[in-house]
């Protein structure tokens, strides 16, 4: 399939990004991919044919890429397509699942591992095995809410029973699911805990990657998500060092919103751009393991960076996202900076930009670990210096609880040069 400029994806994986799987959809180098993407987390955690969790888009092939690249992705805009959500913290229900409710469901009543659904009334029992009829929802609601947004997607309210009933019962059309989407809408059970709770919009990707050079459920293709898979009782079990092919490409980190640019790893020929799990908002940590999941239309574009090697990804937020210390000097700084070193002797000041680097592990601590061995890694420098440089310069912001973190600071002109990555840096945030 020849490459195109603009390649339109509103296709979807089975849950699992498997590079043994050829890529249907091929951009060229700087192209531009427009996807209509299908809600992430509650709607594939209640659809077992789904084996990843998510139901993200099928990767698409960025030409010229090879292992040892990686991918530019500019986020030019995500537009939420939904009318209303549903969401809330979630129990694993004992004896529907085989060591991973998330991966690997299991009929209670007929043994059938994955089977096919249909959805019978509203609540949550709604959720029925074709096979026997049974209820097979592997996942349970703790406290939750379904939320409506207005026509002009800026604020959503939290609504009564009889509101969310009657959005239950036009699942499909309140979350406006894409057409190739199989997942089952989670406004169909209609939760209705909390009532009349305004939250404001800033909706972002909680997937954007590329794909791992071994098949992972998708919604495992990070590390603190990645550690359910280690020693596994089903086939996408792996060893912790084999957990090490991920890409990270589920992050969770509200900063991944349009105006925001990712530079992914390339670990299988082409890369395999994928992308879902659109949040219409979330504060630091997605505390509650889930927020509120909806359909949308994001715009990226894709730009091949040959040579640099990085294990994961890289993150220029937008200015108003970074962190305090990590924004760009103004001119009046710049000038009282340089009025010191003439105090002190100073000959010459560092000229820095800043840049985040996501890290992911078993926990916080882990992840953190992970983020500053990367900035390391790459910059040639040790991790105490990161740790310093972090401190009075960045920050450690979570990104998902419980092992999703960006190590943020302003990094030194010839760190960023060294890689090539100075041009894109100054173009995300000025010269």
């Amino acid at each position: 399939m020849a490459a195109k400029q603009t390649v339109y994806v509103n296709e979807f994986t089975d849950g699992v990004l498997d590079p043994a799987k050829e890529m249907e959809y091929k951009v060229k180098d700087g192209g531009h991919i427009i996807a209509n993407t299908a809600p992430g987390c509650w709607g594939p955690m209640i659809t077992p044919a789904l084996r990843g969790g998510h139901e993200v888009t099928k990767p698409v092939y960025v030409e010229g890429a090879e292992v040892g690249d990686a991918i530019i992705i500019r986020i030019q805009s995500i537009e939420v397509t939904s009318a209303a959500t549903a969401s809330g913290n979630d129990k694993p229900v004992d004896g529907r699942f085989v060591g991973d409710p998330f991966v690997a469901v299991k009929c209670p009543g007929c043994g059938t591992m994955r089977p096919e659904t249909t959805i019978d009334g509203i609540g949550q029992t709604a959720v029925r095995c074709n096979t026997c009829g049974e209820d097979i929802t592997p996942f349970v609601f703790t406290n939750a809410y379904t939320m409506a947004f207005n026509q002009q997607k800026t604020v959503g309210l939290t609504l009564p029973q009889e509101a969310a009933e009657k959005i239950a019962a036009s699942a499909k059309e309140y979350m406006n699911t894409p057409e190739h989407s199989i997942q089952n809408p989670v406004v169909t059970f209609a939760p209705h805990d909390l009532v009349g709770a305004m939250a404001r919009l800033r909706p972002f990707l909680g997937q954007l990657g590329t794909t791992p050079s071994r098949a992972l459920p998708d919604s495992h293709n990070a590390g603190d998500f990645g550690q359910f898979l280690i020693g596994a009782p089903h086939e996408f079990a792996v060893t912790e060092e084999q957990l090490e092919e991920r890409t990270d490409g589920h992050m969770d980190i509200n900063r991944v919103r349009q105006g925001a640019v990712v530079i992914c790893p390339v670990k299988v020929p082409g890369g395999g751009v994928y992308l879902g799990d659109m949040h219409a908002m979330q504060g630091d940590g997605e505390i509650a393991g889930h927020t509120t999941d909806v359909s949308g239309i994001v715009t990226l574009e894709v730009q091949v960076m040959k040579g640099l090697n990085i294990e994961g990804p890289v993150l220029l937020p937008v200015t108003e996202d970074l962190p305090y210390l990590a924004k760009p000097f103004s001119e009046q700084e710049k000038q009282e900076a340089l009025a010191l070193s003439r105090e002190w002797g100073v000959t010459e000041m560092e000229e820095s930009y800043p840049i985040s680097f996501v890290g992911t592990g078993a926990d916080l601590n882990a992840a953190t670990t992970n983020g500053m061995e990367r900035a390391a890694k790459l910059f040639g420098i040790d991790v105490p210096e990161v740790m310093n440089r972090s401190t009075i310069t960045g920050s450690i912001e979570i990104g998902r609880h419980p092992g999703v973190v960006t190590v943020t600071f302003l990094a030194p002109r010839p760190y960023l040069e060294t890689n090539g990555l100075l041009p894109l840096v100054k173009e995300r945030y000025g010269s």
